[in-house]
């Protein structure tokens, strides 16, 4: 497995889900998404973040409207449409599940290794067809 891979994909699932949270509080300009996921250290660029909020305009999950500057250009601010704030209920529950279900399963882990002083006995873990039958590098283990 490569880890980091594995920590880019988690992160992309999270980040659409962290943003439609922070716009569902009211109207955000871009930057200060920016700056909310940076404070929560989700690291994300400009790069990723724009072509993420035009991809859930189209999905019909948010909006945005121009406001003019003082300072500036018009800036644009996002808004969550009603769909976006269904799906972003949707996406909450199962949050709320698989959160639960992860962390009792790394609280179990974790009390495995307490209870065997960090050492798994590999024999106790794993049926006995399964030591007669090695996995070639290319066959992926099941998870039955």
């Amino acid at each position: 497995m490569n880890i980091e891979n594995a920590q880019v994909q988690m992160r992309k699932g999270i980040l659409e889900f962290c943003i439609l949270h922070i716009i569902s509080r009211g109207e955000v300009y871009a930057s200060d998404m920016l700056d909310e996921l940076t404070s929560a250290r989700i690291m994300v660029v400009e790069g990723t973040l724009y072509p993420l909020l035009t991809r859930l305009k189209n999905a019909g999950l948010l909006d945005y409207k121009w406001v003019e500057s003082t300072s500036g250009p018009p800036r644009k601010y996002y808004v969550l449409t009603e769909l976006g704030r269904t799906s972003l209920e949707a996406l909450n529950a199962t949050w709320l599940e698989l959160s639960a279900s992860v962390h009792a399963i790394i609280d179990k882990t974790d009390q495995h290794k307490s209870a065997t002083n960090g050492h798994a006995d590999v024999a106790e873990s794993t049926s006995p067809s399964d030591q007669d039958q090695p996995l070639s590098p290319d066959e992926p283990a099941s998870l039955n």
